[in-house]
């Protein structure tokens, strides 16, 4: 089996988007990846900021105003100020999140509270400029760093998809690493375990959490999983390319290159070498690979995260 299975994450999710109907006018905008595909693998945790902090359903609409590093949110006609009460409720939630073991959080594009970027802010001549953060969203953010956050428009981007998915089964390890008995050996083997994963990311994040593995031992063991977790992420957002996935194959090849015939040999090049100009999707070279990898028992690359990093189902590497 490659490689061991991850419990089901549970993520955070602006509630409108599952098609409930709490949006201002009543309304919901359900999304159907996140309903009927990401759904079937991960458990939502449903959040609509604005109803919790009590504007009611229908409501009048709300606006961010002032400066967008540090705006407001003012209700459009009345001009009550919930810029308060929503800071309160966004620290409350981050709390209980955190408590709940969240692994990652989709949030409502363009929305005054649950916004990621470009939300609109108006200054005092009730101009808007696309650069700010929805309130519940800057503030979660801020006290969940290393989980992964989204907006559902960005999700039909495949490279985002799959960037944000995979980070998504990558925390949730990380998580199941920290709540699990720490040491350096299990820090070495959840480091060598997500080898390949990494370098399809960031060579330079590898390296970096490499060293901090060695030097494990010159320091309080919770300080090197600290800086081991935060360089982990960090790296996972830096987005593969081709080229990146196509040297670590080669890489994984190397394994076990003596133990193929001239013609298996020759094949997995081939395809290597076509998916590196984009003529076939990521998932027929390594589909081969793994192949292989269990034909020839290659312990090594048994366990590395990188051949199965989330569920299959989801088909992120079956795209061009």
């Amino acid at each position: 089996m490659i490689p061991s299975e991850t419990k089901r994450p549970k993520l955070g999710v602006s509630a409108c988007l599952l098609g409930q109907r709490v949006r201002y006018d009543g309304g919901h905008k359900r999304d159907h990846f996140l309903t009927e595909i990401f759904g079937r693998h991960v458990e939502w945790v449903p959040v609509c900021p604005e109803l919790e902090v009590g504007m009611g359903i229908p409501r009048e609409t709300v606006r961010l105003i002032g400066s967008p590093m540090n705006p407001e949110l003012i209700a459009e006609k009345s001009g009550k100020d919930w810029t308060f009460a929503m800071n309160r409720l966004a620290t409350k939630r981050a709390r209980e999140l955190t408590e709940l073991d969240v692994s990652g959080y989709v949030f409502k594009k363009d929305s005054p509270s649950c916004g990621l970027e470009r939300v609109r802010v108006y200054d005092s001549n009730n101009i808007p400029v696309r650069k700010g953060r929805g309130l519940f969203a800057a503030r979660v953010t801020e006290r969940l760093p290393l989980m992964p956050v989204e907006e559902e428009g960005r999700l039909n981007d495949l490279s985002l998809r799959e960037n944000f998915i995979e980070r998504v089964f990558a925390y949730r390890r990380w998580q199941d690493a920290t709540s699990a008995p720490k040491s350096i050996r299990a820090l070495v083997d959840f480091h060598t375990r997500h080898k390949f994963l990494l370098l399809a990311h960031s060579d330079g994040h590898y390296r970096h959490l490499g060293r901090i593995v060695a030097a494990a031992k010159q320091k309080p063991l919770s300080h090197a999983y600290d800086e081991y977790g935060r360089i982990f992420m960090d790296g996972l957002a830096i987005h593969a390319t081709a080229k990146k996935h196509a040297n670590v194959l080669d890489h994984m090849m190397g394994y076990f290159t003596r133990e193929l015939s001239s013609e298996e040999r020759k094949e997995l090049l081939e395809l290597i070498r076509d998916f590196r100009h984009q003529l076939v999707p990521l998932v027929v070279p390594v589909t081969l690979i793994r192949h292989y990898v269990t034909k020839y028992t290659v312990s090594y690359l048994l366990n590395q995260v990188y051949l199965d990093p989330s569920p299959k189902e989801l088909m992120l590497r079956n795209h061009v």
